[in-house]
């Protein structure tokens, strides 16, 4: 039995599978894990989104938030009150909240 088991063949194959998981292993935490850490995180904000904040389109178009529905939300841009649009929520690349706005404004006002 022991002579079967230090064949060359099996040694190789046991190489090769050893490899196989160390890929698999490697492409895990370089690309599977990452990928859901930043789709957990697009969830967290599409999930906070409130009537107010300000977002950044896919697109790149500034704008804010007028009302939110299931996956659409209307979005008013620049001064211009009547250019409102309803967009899908996925194209939504970054949101700052009203607060987060105000909070900067205060501090560069106190400067």
């Amino acid at each position: 039995m022991t002579l079967l088991l230090s064949s060359p063949a099996v040694s190789q194959t046991g190489l090769l599978l050893f490899w196989i998981v160390v890929m698999f292993v490697f492409m895990y935490f370089m690309v599977i894990r990452p990928q859901k850490k930043e789709e957990k995180k697009k969830n967290e904000m599409m999930n906070a989104l409130e009537v107010g904040d300000t977002i950044l389109t896919t697109s790149g178009f500034y704008g804010s938030i007028i009302d939110i529905q299931d996956d659409t939300v209307i979005v008013e841009f620049g001064s211009n009150k009547n250019c409102r649009i309803p967009m899908q929520k996925s194209a939504i690349a970054f949101v700052e909240k009203a607060e987060d706005a105000y909070v900067d404004d205060k501090k560069k006002d106190n400067k």
